[in-house]
């Protein structure tokens, strides 16, 4: 269907037969490294977190605060930044939200105590949370159809290239104290006016608030074929603004959704969970296993380069094989490789297990950031993946004190590993029910 024998058109049919161009690559690029900056804030603290205690004079539990400040002010963020997203645009999201991370990030470089330095990250994170909430859901609002689920997955390859990041600043800047490597987060957010000149708004967006024209320009420049058709959203006439509550997030539990809603915010808890429990605290797990700080920090950087691949064997089925049956395979066989690694007597065993744990993991959230995005209609996409970002993040705020705490009390490797395990097992148990989208056009 084109825009010469039908002149009206529903929004996702514009990405059927469009082409994947040079500007498509040029923001992956724009969103990726966004992507990479997001795993890297996250993360960067983690490995210079022994610098912590003795510049403060904090124990574990005082640094495990630390390193849940930013996902701490990210929950609230992400509740306000994702309605925000629906009302006002995806763009100006992500650019103000990581413009103002980088000077919030920059001052927290020169806090005088813990107080100050917890208060900063916080309010880092309530920044960086909105580029974070909206950096999926905008990548698919740009994507041809049938090109969707696997260059999504690629952006997913953001986050060990961020660990990745993360360790070798932990090595290379390390030695400068903490606040370097903080500065070093902060300079990140200048990548914002990369977003503002390289990204453009999402079609489907601007068709749903009625700017019909814009929407047309930017399909244009995506290289649409019906790019001249005009746009009708779900439930709407041509040139109509889709809702005039988009984003509003009680919709999220009504009708068909709200099913949908409850299963996702269970499965983005325990996933994440699963996954960030671990990865907090890899290096004092592998240390209390005879590794070495350095060893640990070189075992974390061959984990983060496994996932690599995972991510990219995933994005080459889900195409073929749908989102749901790659994302099951691959949680169901990072169980085992979890079993593995909890159990393992011996490096080698340890290595192994932990490099199968990280390549069918990984490749299990590429999978799932981008079908957790495809669940819910335009006008409240932001909406839903913000409540999906705030259930995994409250995840992050409470894994690192519950295995901590696990820890403390001498718990031991194993066991710890067996805990972090079973939520593995929940998150596969929790996707069984969630409806299959490979192929299907946007709402």
């Amino acid at each position: 269907m084109t825009a010469t024998d039908a002149r009206t058109l529903p929004i996702g049919a514009a990405f059927d037969r469009m082409p994947f161009s040079r500007r498509h690559m040029l923001i992956a690029l724009a969103l990726f490294i966004a992507f990479v900056i997001e795993s890297w804030e996250q993360l960067a603290l983690v490995y210079v977190s022994g610098d912590l205690g003795p510049a403060f004079g904090i124990d574990e539990a005082g640094i495990g605060v630390v390193l849940s400040a930013v996902a701490f002010g990210m929950i609230p963020g992400v509740l306000v930044w994702g309605p925000l997203a629906d009302r006002v645009g995806r763009r100006p999201t992500a650019f103000w939200s990581l413009l103002a991370y980088g000077v919030i990030a920059l001052a927290s470089a020169f806090a005088p105590n813990m107080a100050t330095l917890v208060a900063l990250r916080v309010c880092s994170g309530l920044a960086l949370a909105g580029v974070y909430t909206i950096t999926f859901p905008l990548f698919l609002e740009l994507l041809p159809t049938r090109h969707r689920g696997r260059a999504a997955v690629y952006l997913s390859i953001g986050w060990p290239i961020g660990m990745l990041a993360a360790i070798a600043a932990s090595v290379t800047l390390g030695g400068l104290g903490w606040h370097v490597v903080v500065i070093a987060s902060a300079a990140a957010g200048l990548w914002a006016f990369a977003i503002r000149a390289w990204v453009p708004e999402s079609p489907y967006w601007l068709a749903a608030r009625g700017r019909q024209e814009e929407a047309r320009a930017v399909l244009r420049v995506l290289g649409s074929p019906d790019a001249e058709a005009t746009f009708t959203m779900a439930g709407t006439t041509a040139g109509t603004a889709a809702s005039a509550r988009a984003g509003h997030p009680m919709d999220l539990f009504r009708g068909r959704l709200a099913r949908i809603t409850v299963l996702m915010l269970l499965l983005n808890f325990v996933f994440n969970w699963g996954y960030w429990g671990l990865q907090t605290w890899l290096p004092t797990l592998l240390q209390a296993k005879g590794l070495s700080l350095s060893a640990s920090l070189g075992f974390a950087a061959l984990s983060a380069l496994m996932m690599i691949p995972g991510y990219v064997s995933a994005s080459l089925l889900t195409g073929r094989f749908g989102r749901k049956k790659v994302f099951l395979f691959y949680v169901v066989a990072a169980v085992l490789g979890g079993l593995w690694f909890a159990t393992a007597s011996s490096l080698t065993g340890l290595y192994l297990g932990n490099f199968v744990l990280s390549f069918f993991s990984l490749g299990a959230w590429g999978v799932w950031n981008t079908w957790n995005g495809e669940f819910y209609p335009t006008a409240l996409r932001g909406t839903g993946y913000s409540w999906a970002t705030a259930s995994q993040l409250v995840a992050t705020t409470v894994a690192p004190s519950a295995v901590g705490a696990l820890l403390a009390h001498a718990t031991g490797f194993t066991a710890t590993m067996l805990v972090i395990n079973a939520f593995m097992v929940a998150t596969a148990l929790l996707a069984m029910p969630l409806p299959e989208t490979e192929g299907r056009e946007l709402e």
